[in-house]
């Protein structure tokens, strides 16, 4: 054999080689809509836990974090209780972190920063994707129904009286994250309503959720699309009136907000925390006395696959894509 045959052949051989490998790293690592970092041989839509035990997270500290949709402030204490017994079951200091945006959220455990944490309903298809988080459990009632739904709100006396009046009006959404607070109504209002974001209506953004109510109800926007479960919690803390607000258009119900950890925190500890977060006994605690206003009394596990299908959906009609930026 010649010797440019051989190193035809030789060639041949390692491109063949070449192809195996990396067929058989996609195969070990499927991962869906998940970034480049992680992997999902279970086929649950969230990120394995490394096996290689150097790539696990185990802090001295644990930092918690809840969704931004209220004043942190009013949190800090409301989540008091149940980090004192999280502190317990994981024999570490827990801290609370107070984030000021779902974007700052999501970087804080994309960046190994965060460790708990819960993230809104919108927010968590991102954080799951771009972020690794693992979502295991959401808040419940007694009866063990959960969730909440998108209303669109405005003030008496307002002019609008259906959703057909906010045509050449302004509709406050609270950020591009928020299922509430724009992708459900953005997908909505199109489907049902044939109206779409600057073309028949104009849009602000007003941060969070109680931005918006409150602009509603001092008549500072004339409609804001919210979570009615904060405007619950915020009529049963006097912060408005009943009657400064009025709904003209209320959602299906949707998953509240998802509690869970990062991918690579160290297995022991993820389990640690999962416990704590089940075997949280509520009554008399700053957690029941917050949460109650919701009717909310428990921690219920849950799938992100089964549980966060319908906001998946809800993203894919918006186009919404989950790539880390």
């Amino acid at each position: 054999m010649k010797l440019r045959d051989i190193l035809f052949s030789c060639a041949s051989v390692l491109a063949c080689l070449s192809f195996n490998v990396t067929t058989a790293s996609a195969a070990d690592c499927p991962r869906g809509d998940l970034d480049t970092r992680f992997c999902d041989a279970d086929g649950d839509l969230i990120a394995d836990t490394p096996t290689d035990s150097s790539k696990w997270l185990d802090p001295d500290t644990l930092i918690f974090a809840y969704t931004p949709v209220e004043d942190p402030a009013v949190y800090k204490e409301a989540w008091s209780d149940f980090i004192d017994h999280l502190e317990k079951k994981t024999g570490k200091e827990v801290i609370f972190f107070p984030v000021q945006s779902n974007a700052a959220e999501i970087e804080a455990m994309r960046s190994g920063r965060l460790h708990i944490a819960g993230f809104n309903t919108g927010s968590n298809p991102l954080a799951v994707n771009c972020a690794g988080f693992k979502p295991f459990t959401i808040m419940a009632r007694d009866d063990g129904s959960f969730g909440y739904e998108m209303e669109i709100i405005t003030y008496p006396g307002s002019g609008v009286e259906k959703v057909e009046d906010l045509k050449g009006k302004t509709l406050a959404f609270t950020s591009p994250t928020s299922n509430s607070g724009f992708k459900a109504p953005s997908a909505l209002l199109k489907s049902e309503f044939d109206m779409i974001k600057d073309r028949d209506f104009e849009a602000t953004f007003s941060g969070k959720h109680d931005n918006s109510i409150l602009g509603v109800a001092n008549k500072d926007y004339v409609a804001a699309s919210i979570a009615n479960s904060v405007k619950l919690r915020m009529i049963s803390r006097d912060v408005i009136k009943e009657d400064q607000v009025t709904t003209i258009y209320k959602s299906q119900t949707f998953p509240t907000t998802g509690f869970g950890v990062a991918y690579n925190l160290k297995p022991e500890i993820q389990e640690q925390v999962k416990d704590a977060f089940f075997s949280f006994e509520w009554a008399g605690t700053s957690l029941e006395k917050e949460f109650s206003k919701s009717k909310e009394s428990k921690f219920l596990p849950m799938t992100y696959k089964e549980f966060w299908s319908v906001i998946r959906k809800i993203d894919a009609a918006n186009n919404v894509s989950y790539a880390c930026k």
